[in-house]
């Protein structure tokens, strides 16, 4: 297991401490990511949404993720390059649940940090792709690239109901939308010929 980088460090225990203050104070919902039509909609919230969790279960797997696949990344990167990557996951998975939200006129609010963590995975299965991880669902040693086409098939299945398995909170299109803005912004990033992106 990769030991904690700076940034990775500061925003785990960022989201621990968010966590636990809102347990003790009220005031979450201010900060959690308001559909547009909901009239609780402000502008910091498609940043602030990422750091609350619904529960210790998310968010002990979002950190989980955080720190297997988020460390190596910034030792690659560097904290510049690791904090765009993050902030542009963040962004486009809020993006994409409010379109969501808005044609599916819902007014639920979304919290916590998977569509940034859905960023960190796509990233890491295209800087390396035959690097041997074993996930804890399923527990099968298998390379990166076909853990990410898993997953993000997964959601795509889920998002559109193909494959429903109920009732669900989980916003499965932010995962896809923090997909997507990490795939455009290493795009970007290759055609400009940066450091160390493979």
């Amino acid at each position: 297991m990769p030991q904690l980088p700076p940034l990775t460090k500061a925003l785990i225990l960022a989201c621990v401490g968010v966590y636990f203050l809102f347990e003790l104070v009220p005031g979450a919902g201010w900060f959690a990511l308001w559909p547009l039509q909901s009239g609780n909609f402000m502008p910091w919230q498609p940043l602030s949404y990422a750091f609350l969790h619904g529960g210790f279960t998310h968010l002990l797997f979002n950190m989980l993720g955080l720190w297997m696949f988020g460390s190596e990344l910034e030792r690659v990167w560097g904290r510049r390059r690791y904090a765009q990557l993050l902030i542009a996951g963040a962004l486009t998975a809020a993006l994409a649940q409010l379109v969501f939200s808005a044609l599916m006129h819902s007014n639920a609010p979304t919290v916590g940090a998977s569509g940034a963590l859905f960023a960190l995975l796509l990233s890491f299965g295209m800087l390396f792709p035959n690097r041997i991880i074993t996930p804890l669902i399923p527990p099968i040693p298998m390379k990166a690239k076909y853990f990410v086409a898993i997953f993000g098939t997964l959601e795509l299945l889920l998002g559109t109901r193909l494959l429903d398995f109920g009732p669900t909170n989980v916003a499965h299109f932010a995962h896809l939308g923090g997909m997507l803005g990490a795939y455009l912004l290493i795009r970007y990033w290759r055609t400009r010929g940066p450091r160390r992106l493979r």
